[in-house]
């Protein structure tokens, strides 16, 4: 069965079961006076004379709902004297379509003998009109509230999809700006690493510059693994870093030393790709690249209150000013990655280490890769 239809038939149940409920009104309204009084009850007379008009006015239903849609009187007030005339119209009709009914069920409530058709209906009109406009009114009332109702929850569920589809734009929009920062730091170290390249041929030094290119293309190789790829495990990450040192040790040879030991515990964690290249990118060029002495780069991992803490320090020249001065594109581009990803849950610090040199520490909430569901689950 369609929908279409259940909702027919739940229609016309309502409109039936709606009348009858009336009809019972009406029956105790008149029936309890005259028990009242000690008088008989004509039952046959008061049940079957109230139903048959009851079953008149369902009978029309449709038709009164039907003005009711074409002419909403919660829309205009307008409407309401064109169905002040309706109802009328309604009541004249329900009582000439309920008399032939009642002569032939021999229940017309009058002395005999039995009154013409057009007799009998002066005879119910002259008993009150008002009962059918008062019908009327009281269908018409009701299907204003239910419509009110259902215009109602309409406007609530077309609110919730808009605002479904708010969602989902906004996320969208997060992946593109996420995606469009990730996207700034491959050329930016692709570049600068070209640049070292070309120093190191025009010294004539072929076979650094080989080894360069050769540990290049397996970066870059790794890089395509994971470019659609916003975070990654903790151990992806920092092979990622040691094959980027890698290179970087090529170039400087022994001055530049690593130290990269995170705990096993952690290798699972999640954190953002390429977040650490940038940082120790910065301890190359303004650690390394300023002193004329070997310096150490040294990446450590730890967790806490279910935070994970990565701390890349080095110990070169250190911050040259105590007031760090306008973040490079690198440092600026993890801040936002991180405030995107994290919000209020991840943080950045660059401060002169203890000792000597720069120390970066960021602060991630500990995320894992779900663990996907067993079949027998």
């Amino acid at each position: 069965m369609s929908p279409r239809m259940r909702q027919r038939i739940r229609l016309i149940v309502g409109v039936w079961l709606g009348w009858t409920i009336a009809g019972l009104f009406y029956i105790i309204q008149d029936t309890v006076p005259r028990l009242y009084r000690g008088g008989a009850v004509p039952w046959k007379y008061v049940f079957v004379g109230w139903m048959t008009g009851m079953y008149v006015c369902a009978a029309l239903t449709p038709a009164l709902l039907w003005l009711s849609n074409r002419w909403p009187i919660e829309r205009r007030r307008t409407y309401i004297a064109l169905h002040l005339g309706f109802s009328v119209i309604f009541s004249i009709l329900a009582t000439t379509l309920e008399v032939p009914l009642l002569l032939l069920l021999g229940v017309f409530p009058a002395p005999p003998p039995p009154p013409s058709i057009a007799a009998g209906v002066r005879i119910m009109l002259s008993f009150g009109i008002q009962g059918g406009v008062i019908r009327y009114w009281a269908v018409l009332a009701l299907h204003a509230v239910y419509r009110s109702q259902k215009n109602a929850k309409i406007r609530e569920r077309e609110a919730f999809e808009l605002k479904v589809k708010a969602s989902e734009l906004a996320q969208q929009l997060a992946t593109a700006q996420l995606s469009s920062l990730k996207m700034q730091l491959q050329p930016h170290f692709l570049f600068n690493t070209l640049g070292a390249i070309i120093v190191l041929i025009q010294q004539q030094k072929t076979a650094q510059a080989e080894a360069m290119v050769e540990k290049l293309g397996n970066l870059l190789r790794r890089t395509l693994d994971d470019v659609e790829a916003q975070e990654v495990p903790l151990w992806r990450e920092l092979e990622f870093l040691q094959l980027y040192l890698s290179i970087e040790q090529v170039r400087f040879e022994d001055r530049l030393r690593v130290r990269i030991a995170p705990p096993a515990a952690l290798s699972e964690v999640l954190v953002p790709h390429m977040v650490l290249q940038p940082i120790v990118e910065n301890a190359v060029r303004h650690g390394l690249g300023q002193s004329e002495e070997a310096v150490t780069i040294e990446v450590v991992a730890t967790s806490s209150n279910g935070a994970l803490t990565l701390v890349v320090s080095d110990d070169g020249p250190g911050l040259l000013s105590p007031r760090p001065g306008r973040p490079g594109i690198g440092l600026m581009n993890t801040r936002n990655r991180l405030a995107r990803l994290y919000g209020d849950g991840a943080q950045l610090v660059v401060e002169q280490a203890p000792n000597r040199g720069v120390r970066v520490t960021i602060t991630l909430p500990m995320r894992t890769v779900p663990q996907e569901a067993s079949p027998c689950d």
